[in-house]
């Protein structure tokens, strides 16, 4: 069976590759911050506007450079490529 060698292909499994880079790095400072700083005793935990700091920086602060850091990457590593086939009239 002969593969398919559309270009498309090669860029789209480029960039779910760099999707699930972005996954695995935004679990890791989910993981790092809630288990980092979350695993003393809760008489211990430090605030930051009336969050635990583990909760603040894994959550709020992660979420605004998870967003950064996607908006960045699209910027610089993402394409548009055609849907159609272009070999076709309509």
């Amino acid at each position: 069976m002969k593969r398919l060698q559309d270009p498309r292909f090669k860029v789209a499994n480029r960039e779910a590759l760099i999707g699930i880079a972005l996954v695995l790095i935004n679990f890791a400072i989910w993981f790092g911050f809630a288990y980092g700083l979350g695993s003393k005793d809760p008489a211990e935990y430090s605030y930051i506007f009336g969050f635990p700091a583990w909760f603040f920086y894994s959550c709020f602060a992660g979420t605004i450079f998870m967003i950064v850091l996607i908006w960045i990457t699209i910027k610089l590593f993402f394409k548009n490529i055609p849907f159609d086939d272009g070999g076709e009239e309509q």
